[in-house]
């Protein structure tokens, strides 16, 4: 029997730090090559917060402020959260549930990579262009709408909105395991974008109908909004630790259902 049957036919096989290292860092690598070739997925993420954030914050409302913040410097944490949630949601729910229909969660499950290393990836590539969505506004508020910040600023305001992807990459692992390839993508769109409006990510938080400020208080995104905002200091000035909770909260429970997911398929897989 060969060396590659044999690790097939045992999952389990014993791997140094090192080797599994090197494993979770490839499919790493291979899965933001993916998503890098795929122009649906880069032109979408990327497109809409720049388009948004150019119409109103440099075109528009350049000169004007929202409660003492200039409206270019207010908008680069709403949109960036914007951006954040749709490169997490789209990495996460739309990739898994592609690879379970194609079967190719299977093919996975049977080679010797350690489970996790398919989930990370995914997180990875969640991470990095949550990141690159982040830096291009922050590029276009410098070079056009005349934002200045401080490095510790601009520092803790990436940090903050690339650590906000986490919840919302946790949010696509368990929608991807309820979805399909062909619904996953508008189910998304039904469930981001509404929630996107009424955190307060188009429209300012203070703008919004008594009653959706009352739903906002129960939505993601309204709290990692409200922590980036924090940092240029706008927004509600709530406690950080609570939106913290809230998003951890979140982060839990979405990992819950998306291993109920993951049980869900094991079973028919294995009956």
């Amino acid at each position: 029997m060969s060396t590659a049957t044999i690790a097939l036919s045992n999952p389990r096989i014993q791997r140094s730090p090192r080797h599994t290292a090197t494993i979770y860092l490839k499919e790493a690598k291979y899965e933001f090559l993916k998503y890098l070739r795929l122009r649906m997925y880069t032109v979408s993420v990327l497109t809409f917060p720049i388009m948004f954030y150019v119409l109103f914050g440099l075109v528009l409302n350049s000169k004007q402020a929202i409660e003492g913040t200039p409206v270019p410097v207010y908008l680069i944490p709403s949109y960036g959260t914007f951006g954040v949630i749709a490169a997490s949601l789209f990495a996460t729910a739309a990739g898994l549930a592609s690879d379970r229909g194609l079967g190719w969660l299977e093919v996975k499950r049977a080679s010797p990579m350690p489970p996790f290393a398919y989930f990370t990836a995914k997180v990875f590539t969640s991470l990095v262009f949550s990141t690159v969505v982040v830096l291009a506004l922050f590029t276009l508020g410098i070079t056009l709408g005349g934002v200045r910040m401080s490095g510790s600023t601009f520092a803790k305001l990436l940090g903050t909105l690339v650590a906000g992807s986490v919840p919302f990459s946790a949010m696509g692992l368990a929608l991807g395991y309820f979805t399909g390839p062909n619904s996953a993508p508008p189910t998304i769109n039904l469930i981001y974008l509404p929630m996107s409006f009424c955190s307060g990510l188009w429209v300012p938080f203070m703008f919004l109908p008594h009653a959706v400020k009352k739903i906002a208080l129960a939505l993601p995104p309204y709290h990692l909004s409200q922590l980036a905002l924090g940092v240029v200091g706008s927004g509600t000035h709530e406690s950080a630790i609570g939106h913290w909770e809230a998003l951890a909260a979140f982060t839990m429970i979405c990992l819950g259902v998306a291993r109920i997911g993951f049980q869900r398929d094991q079973e028919k897989m294995y009956g």
